[in-house]
């Protein structure tokens, strides 16, 4: 199943892809998709509903991101060996875990901002994995359990923010520095998050293509690590790492510009498209 808001800012309304790709109104359903549909009676409403009696969408309406009421956006930083050894660290031992701010977050196709003041904003494809259970103490053999599905994630960074100092808060939580969608697959449509594909083309160049077989920490893993300290709650997103290929660490360094446009893609999840263009 993969779920959609659609719609304008602000009031997006719940959505489903169909088996032919087409757009289908959910909101005689469910009022949304967000933390109480992903974890209870709204989804056993959804998915005993039938798609095909499903009104249909028609035109090309804007998509919002996919889940609403967000509570908790957590990322995952240097998770993949090239991505590492391309930043010139060493191998983290344990998950790097930083937060970006839910006003980071944008629809799939909604304009990146680049920050007032920044010359080095980057792109950053990484597997979104949105949580769909109360998760607290989690062994990773049980960590999937606790997803409902994944998504895209853009990690957008104004990268001479980032590294102002130590911490990398400034650069990553930017407003408009998260793109996500452009739907969330749930755990049927992808049974293995460990095996997809990933790439970034910016304006029509491929700049990222990575897979998720190389993860450092899987997401099983990156859900165990979390949960020992800190409770999981459904709608929260965890963006897992991005591979090579950032703009930062290229020679000669690439950093977006206004009128640029910023292509992901995943196996299985879409793709985003965003426009850049200054805050």
């Amino acid at each position: 199943m993969k779920l959609v808001r659609y719609g304008n800012p602000g009031k997006e309304k719940p959505g489903l892809i169909d088996l032919d790709g087409k757009l289908r109104d959910l909101s005689g359903v469910v009022p949304d998709i967000g933390p109480a549909q992903l974890s209870g009676a709204g989804m056993a409403r959804i998915r005993k509903s039938n798609p095909a009696k499903l009104p249909l969408v028609r035109g090309t309406p804007r998509f919002g991101c996919p889940v609403s009421q967000v509570g908790k956006f957590i990322a995952i930083g240097l998770n993949y060996a090239d991505h590492a050894a391309e930043s010139g660290v060493p191998i983290p031992k344990e998950p790097v875990v930083f937060m970006k701010a839910t006003s980071c977050i944008q629809g799939p196709n909604d304009p990146v901002m680049l920050p007032r003041g920044s010359t080095k904003s980057d792109w950053e494809v990484e597997l979104g994995v949105v949580i769909g259970r109360t998760a607290r103490f989690v062994k990773k053999e049980q960590a999937l359990d606790y997803v409902y599905g994944y998504t895209i994630i853009n990690d957008a960074s104004a990268r001479d923010f980032q590294f102002h100092t130590s911490q990398w808060g400034a650069g990553k939580a930017g407003d408009t520095l998260a793109p996500v969608g452009p739907y969330i697959a749930d755990r049927a449509e992808i049974p293995d998050p460990h095996v997809l594909d990933l790439k970034t083309w910016v304006n029509g160049t491929l700049m990222q293509n990575g897979s998720t077989r190389n993860f450092i920490f899987d997401v099983g893993y990156v859900i165990q690590y979390l949960t020992n300290f800190m409770t999981l709650s459904p709608g929260d997103l965890i963006a897992t790492g991005t591979p090579a290929g950032v703009g930062f660490s290229r020679k000669p360094q690439v950093t977006l510009q206004p009128g640029d446009t910023v292509k992901l893609e995943i196996t299985g999840l879409g793709t985003l498209e965003n426009p850049v263009k200054d805050a």
